[in-house]
């Protein structure tokens, strides 16, 4: 995934980064990604709450939910 297409996925679900809050998505699931798919229940959101606006914190955790029940994480 690039960050290219990271910032496609967010503007598909209505969510739109800023330079700043793009560039801390990417390396959070770049650096991140392996344990996230490994250990979902051990990734926590609110940890990164700080890295995006309120309004895009909130949309991003929603998605987030989204994903997880559809996929019964």
């Amino acid at each position: 995934m690039s960050i290219n297409d990271l910032n496609n996925l967010a503007i598909k679900h209505d969510i739109y980064l800023n330079d700043n809050e793009l560039n801390n998505a990417y390396k959070l699931i770049k650096d991140n990604y392996l344990n996230i798919i490994d250990n979902p229940d051990n990734y926590d959101i609110n940890n990164y709450k700080n890295y995006f606006t309120n309004d895009n914190y909130i949309k991003i955790n929603n998605l987030i939910n989204i994903y997880k029940s559809k996929y019964n994480i």
